[in-house]
């Protein structure tokens, strides 16, 4: 851990998802909120983006998604003046909200609601991640067998962390109940 002072604001990006379920009658203007908070949101220094997802066809659950460069640019933005007016303006759009927030590597995954076994989440990890090392080996490797191995290696790392990176919030979520130990 290395001298890691408890208590001390993350030096990794921080991202915040907060799931909101808005009245049907309220859902035009709950999407004008949600982009005027975007905006606003941007302006605040160490602000590294931003997104609305959309509910699916049975549901009327929007995510805010928003990303800071760390704790300390996070906390700036959640004690703003600006963001507790936009946050009393929603109130009547909106039935339920739940936040969740991840660090670092842990935007890796999808968190479910309710943690299952964790040999399941292993054994995914360590599925994807041979899928990808396996696919390396056959596509890639021999386009850069010449490299020298230290090259090699960091091309492969790259492109294994890059693919989780995109892939495993998405499995996470589609394998929730999996997950969670739950039956379909």
């Amino acid at each position: 851990m290395g001298g890691a002072v408890p208590g001390a604001a993350a030096a990794e990006p921080v991202t915040v998802t907060v799931a909101r379920v808005v009245r049907p009658e309220q859902q035009d203007a709950f999407e004008r909120w949600a982009a005027d908070v975007q905006q606003l949101a941007a302006s605040f220094p160490g602000h590294l983006g931003s997104t609305l997802l959309r509910p699916g066809p049975a549901s009327d659950e929007y995510h805010l998604v928003y990303r800071f460069r760390d704790d300390e640019s996070l906390a700036a933005w959640e004690r703003s003046a600006e963001r507790r007016a936009a946050l009393d303006r929603v109130q009547q759009l909106v039935e339920d909200e739940r936040i969740s927030r991840a660090v670092g590597l842990q935007s890796f995954f999808a968190v479910p609601a309710k943690p299952g076994p964790v040999w399941r989440s292993w054994l995914l990890t360590v599925a994807v991640v041979l899928l990808f090392t396996t696919s390396f080996q056959l596509l890639a490797l021999p386009l850069v067998d010449s490299w020298p191995w230290p090259l090699r290696l960091l091309l492969s790392a790259i492109y294994v962390v890059t693919a989780l990176r995109l892939l495993m919030p998405r499995l996470s979520r589609w394998l929730g109940r999996w997950l969670e130990g739950s039956r379909r």
